[in-house]
């Protein structure tokens, strides 16, 4: 057989030409096939004509090795739950405004969940959250996602796990792998007696709360009594007798005055004791912050306070008493150990769920904060740390806005998380695109040459 015969198109019906628009992997298996721009569907191409003979070439060559005796193996189907890439959002801001769902987040979900023009489905997404918001967003948003967890037990045999804690990260996740660090520790932030609750989920051994403090000593804070909800949820305890190794601040201050106060005693105390004052102020206990976002986007108008800016406060309060710079530690965005978290979370998850013991390709990050959301995304994405690829997607529905020029540019700018959504998939499907046309063209390389 002559390379001549070998490039003559069989007596068989023509190569399909599909819409590189429209097309999906289901067409593109069904035979002899070419991808070309919607605008050449109709046209005479000599560039086409060659891909057409690449891809006829490609099943002669299928044809030739059967006739020798040479069994080859069928191509795979191409699955449509990718394990190539995840999805990873923030949440005020992203997904929920001021406690409501920003309406393309629904829309986003079902797009994750195969209702796209190439019906890919993504199931490895998680979300930044704190304690607070996700209460909200399951209110909120994830009573309507029951259609998504009824699909997901069907169609993943064998597993029972409906979308649920684990598909999130709080702000303050990270915190837990250091519960075997610390005894007695502070927690600080939210409602009553929430954060002490996750803190003891978390391992932490010995929790106690400012109100705790307050009701061993209601003069700690001139300003502010405890309610009687407050008191009954308070433990009573001799602070007298008690040393606090850290300091943990879980959520944002319900009072600051109050909350600061307690903080400050801590810091400048010896060895965590309440009612002591350091000579030198270096032997308090350490302190940590859950996030450091000087502001966020709520149902107002304009960004709100947030824990970012109490750790500012706190600080000039530390420096203006002792003449010396508060050291802290912040975890969150844009801290790489945050990303790190994350990444070793996706990781687990795969490896429970699909038997994969490895982190996606690439991460589609999308957050509203170019200051920490944006900055993280891509600070960890190039550094020595990350195994794999974080791309930043900046959204329009929170803190930034149009017409303002974030700090740090993300790699890709759309109005919505819908969009952000889109743009993930397609670009995908772009390079899966490209990635078959290269083998294409080594395929009819490797013809040529014989």
């Amino acid at each position: 057989m002559t390379d001549s015969t070998l490039l003559s198109p069989p007596a068989r019906p023509g190569i399909r030409r599909l819409s590189s628009i429209s097309t999906n992997f289901d067409e593109m298996a069904l035979g002899p096939s070419v991808v070309v721009p919607p605008e050449h569907m109709a046209k005479p191409s000599d560039a086409h004509e060659t891909a057409a003979q690449m891809e006829m070439a490609k099943h002669r060559l299928r044809e030739r090795a059967s006739e020798q005796g040479e069994i080859t193996p069928p191509t795979p189907v191409q699955t449509l739950v990718t394990d190539q890439y995840a999805f990873a959002f923030d949440i005020d801001g992203v997904l929920i405004r001021g406690g409501k769902p920003i309406p393309q987040a629904i829309e986003a979900m079902k797009v994750l969940n195969g209702q796209n023009e190439y019906g890919v489905k993504v199931y490895e997404a998680i979300g930044y959250v704190s304690g607070d918001e996700m209460l909200k967003l399951l209110q909120a948003v994830y009573f309507r996602y029951e259609w998504w967890r009824q699909n997901r037990a069907r169609e993943m045999p064998g597993s029972k796990q409906a979308i649920g804690a684990r598909d999130f990260t709080w702000r303050h996740t990270p915190m837990r792998e250091m519960a075997q660090k610390y005894g007695t520790v502070l927690v600080v932030g939210g409602e009553g007696d929430k954060c002490r609750t996750v803190a003891e989920g978390y391992g932490f051994k010995d929790v106690v709360t400012p109100g705790d403090i307050i009701k061993d000593n209601k003069d700690t804070t001139p300003f502010r009594k405890l309610t009687a909800d407050e008191t009954q949820h308070s433990r009573a305890r001799n602070f007298g007798e008690t040393e606090i190794e850290a300091i943990f601040v879980f959520a944002d201050s319900r009072d600051w005055a109050g909350d600061q106060q307690i903080i400050l005693d801590l810091l400048m105390s010896k060895h965590g004791r309440l009612g002591t004052r350091s000579e030198t102020f270096d032997e308090g206990p350490p302190i940590y912050f859950s996030h450091n976002d000087i502001v966020w986007s709520t149902s107002h108008q304009l960004t709100r306070l947030g824990m970012g800016a109490l750790r500012t406060s706190l600080e000039a309060m530390y420096k203006a008493m002792t003449g010396k710079d508060l050291i802290s530690t912040a975890f969150g965005k844009p801290q790489i150990g945050t990303f790190q978290f994350a990444t070793r979370l996706l990781q687990q998850w795969r490896k429970d769920t699909h038997g994969i013991n490895a982190p996606p390709h690439t991460v589609y990050f999308v957050g509203d904060t170019p200051e920490s959301d944006i900055r993280g995304t891509n600070e960890y994405s190039a550094s020595k740390s990350s195994e794999n690829q974080w791309y930043s997607i900046l959204v329009r529905t929170g803190v930034f806005q149009e017409g303002t020029k974030p700090a740090f540019q993300p790699n890709a700018t759309v109005d919505n998380v819908l969009e952000a959504v889109k743009h993930g998939i397609q670009r995908e499907v772009d390079k899966s695109l490209k990635l078959k046309a290269k083998q294409l063209s080594e395929q009819q390389e490797a013809i040529v040459e014989e």
